[in-house]
């Protein structure tokens, strides 16, 4: 979507001045097949060269005098390639090719509508206007987004340095106490021959399911004093299964490779145990209790983390720059009416960092 826009955006204001341009000749030369010979089974490769025609626009051209075939168009690799880089770096075949069909289109709708004189229209020159600051807007945002990804490595040392705890990796049993136990309704009794149906049994009430809950966090601090005498978490696991009604027969509490920035914030107390260590009961009010054994920590090395670093750096960099321009804009709320959650304004169009992996999924 955002491709589409960009393009119809962009190619809108470079065909105004590019329609009334002379009608090109094609190039002179066929392109050239490549020396070597090519296998039989195979078309020959070949090879395109910057003058040689890409795109070519037929019975199209500014010069009113050429009929049929002498009234053409055309597009040049070196023409249709700067348009496309300046759109879309490194845009992908299958994209240059919808492109190119935009374009030659486009171009004709263009001249077309100058030939109506909808260029002349007032809001041509307000949409001219806005499309200017847009590609603006775009260009500086590409510029400060290749200047927030200058990170050096002394930068990159520093951050890792004051955020360590961020990079300790540990290997947990991790024992989940469910919230309450399951309701099981009392069997009804088989009518007798002739019988009315009976009515069926009554739901939970308030106070099962308070003394359900009561009796799995009792279990839940009774699994925790075991797990701390040294016994299985598998088997206290599958316990706390049985006691709340749930036909769970495998598990594995094995947690590896934890890190910090990946456990929910209530969680995150577990990565400062030490080895052999049991948490406090951890209660999730719509979960459950969660109870931690730390197996192993260690700390990710530098070299390993550095890339992943440096686009946190930048990512960042890029948003504390944005902050800038996203500021500071009253609105006036007797014409605009008030809104009750104000967001953050939208960015420019345009390439954006991609969004920090270590987010908290909790913020």
């Amino acid at each position: 979507m955002r491709f589409q826009h960009l393009v119809c955006l962009l190619l809108a204001s470079l065909t105004y001045g590019q329609t009334t341009a002379p009608t090109t000749a094609p190039t002179a030369g066929t392109p050239a097949q490549q020396s070597a010979p090519a296998a039989p089974d195979k078309a020959p490769e070949v090879k395109i060269g910057p003058d040689d025609v890409v795109i070519t626009l037929k019975g199209f051209c500014s010069d009113a005098s050429l009929k049929d075939d002498a009234c053409k168009t055309t597009i040049t690799k070196a023409q249709f390639e700067k348009l496309a880089e300046s759109l879309q770096p490194g845009m992908s075949p299958a994209i240059r090719r919808q492109l190119a069909n935009r374009y030659g289109w486009i171009l004709k709708m263009a001249a077309e509508a100058e030939k109506r004189g909808l260029d002349k229209q007032p809001t041509y020159e307000e949409k001219i206007y806005f499309a200017r600051l847009q590609i603006l807007s775009q260009e500086l945002s590409s510029a400060m987004q290749a200047d927030s990804g200058k990170i050096s490595d002394a930068d990159v040392e520093e951050y890792y340095k004051k955020n360590e705890a961020n990079y300790d990796q540990a290997t947990f049993n991790r024992i989940i106490v469910p919230r309450t136990k399951q309701f099981v309704p009392p069997a009804a009794a088989k009518p007798k021959p002739g019988a009315k149906i009976p009515p069926p049994p009554p739901p939970q009430t308030e106070a099962q399911k308070k003394a359900g809950e009561d009796a799995m966090t009792k279990l839940a601090d009774a699994i925790r004093a075991r797990a701390v005498k040294g016994e299985d978490p598998d088997k206290l696991q599958k316990e706390a299964y049985v006691a709340a009604g749930l036909k769970q027969t495998t598990v594995n509490t094995k947690l590896e490779k934890q890190r910090r920035s990946n456990m929910p914030k209530t969680h995150q107390a577990v990565m400062d145990l030490k080895p052999g260590e049991v948490s406090e009961v951890i209660t999730d009010a719509n979960s459950g209790h969660y109870i931690y054994v730390l197996v192993s920590k260690d700390t990710i090395p530098l070299e390993t983390v550095a890339p992943e670093i440096r686009k946190t750096l930048s990512s960042q960099r890029y948003r504390d720059a944005m902050q800038g321009y996203q500021k500071d804009v009253d609105l006036n709320d007797a014409y605009f009416g008030a809104t009750k959650n104000p967001a953050m304004p939208v960015p420019p169009r345009g390439a954006m960092p991609p969004a920090d992996h270590m987010a908290d999924p909790d913020k």
